[in-house]
């Protein structure tokens, strides 16, 4: 079920995306010679109008082909002929319809929460040295850590773990007013009875109205685009490296770890929803990185040709940039291959 459930995923957030740039190019009278579910052979086939629409045989893919999208063209309803800014449009619309998508799954998951947990400082226990005189007070809202924003409670771990060091910036929101603590000393303590050792402070809840639910989608989304930059980051400076990435059959394998620990069966759907849409918008955000053969490469080069052709008043031939993103795709499918093999080494290895 699980792989069935990953599968269909995929599928529905590929669909989505090819989705967008086949409506944008609609929209703007570009010709598309083909709108395509899928990959491989066709299936099913049938036109209408200028447009053949087609659902294929291997359930992943799916690709909207317009007329002179990677070569020029004598078309004058071609995507090379159309407007620099209606290129842009198209271009962006796939990772804006995966980014609408997640941000709707996630709206989904978070329905049905009767509470959330607040960045509020609610509780401290005897003993707790964090929330001190002169220093955190119960009450307090956490508003960001080491420089980071703190959308929602969980993202208070996340950062202390992502810096282990025990001082820490905090900026907190007491009385309506922010509050700044620089290398503020945060050390965990054994407490009587227990063998693990902790802050000694629990955060507070609130019911999840229609607006907290709304307000609890949108930050844990924002949540989601940050965790791009941050793994980036994570990559640039060593702290992450491919061990740490993973692919479409690590993701199953995460989602099927998910529902398992979870309790009962609507839990395990949500848990593995919630990964849907945290997939979503990370598609989102990923595809819009400037590198040949995504759409962010694609909307690179268009804005530097653009730019070119004005310097210059010359027209650039389009086929050097398909060039340029055959190489890029080349070079990411042979980067998704080795991501699977370690997926599946991974797995077997378990």
């Amino acid at each position: 079920m699980t792989i069935l459930f990953a599968v269909l995923l995929f599928s529905i957030l590929i669909f989505v995306h090819e989705l967008g740039h086949f409506l944008a190019a609609k929209a703007f009278k570009v010709r598309v010679n083909e709108f395509a579910m899928f990959m491989g052979p066709a299936i099913v086939k049938w036109g209408k109008g200028e447009t053949q629409y087609s659902i294929r045989c291997i359930p992943i893919g799916g690709y909207c082909a317009m007329e002179g999208e990677d070569q020029d063209t004598d078309d004058p309803r071609s995507f090379q002929k159309a407007d620099w800014w209606k290129r842009l449009i198209i271009l962006v619309a796939g990772s804006a319809m995966n980014l609408v998508a997640g941000f709707l799954i996630l709206a989904i998951v978070f329905a049905p929460a009767k509470q959330f947990i607040t960045p509020v400082i609610d509780k401290a226990e005897p003993g707790c040295t964090v929330v001190r005189e002169g220093g955190l007070q119960v009450g307090d809202e956490l508003v960001e850590i080491d420089g980071e924003r703190i959308y929602v409670q969980s993202d208070f771990s996340m950062f202390l773990q992502l810096n282990p060091s025990q001082t820490h910036d905090l900026v907190v929101r007491r009385n309506g007013q922010k509050l700044a603590f620089d290398d503020y000393q945060m050390e965990k303590h054994l407490f009587p009875g227990e063998e693990t050792e902790r802050y000694g402070f629990s955060f507070g809840v609130e019911d999840a109205t229609f607006g907290k639910k709304i307000q609890y989608t949108w930050h844990s989304g924002l949540n989601v685009i940050r965790s791009v930059r941050l793994s980036l980051q994570m990559m640039v400076s060593g702290q992450a490296g491919l061990k740490d990435m993973t692919g479409p059959v690590g993701i199953v394998q995460i989602m099927s770890d998910s529902a398992e620990s979870a309790e009962n069966s609507m839990d395990a759907f949500l848990n593995m929803l919630y990964i849907g849409g945290f997939i979503a918008i990370n598609l989102a955000v990923m595809n819009m990185l400037p590198i040949p053969a995504l759409d962010g490469g694609r909307v690179f080069g268009l804005l530097l040709t653009c730019a070119i052709e004005g310097i210059t008043r010359k027209k650039l031939d389009p086929k050097y940039e398909g060039y340029i993103h055959g190489v890029g795709m080349i070079l990411l499918l042979a980067f998704m291959a080795i991501i699977l093999f370690k997926d599946i080494f991974v797995i077997f290895k378990r």
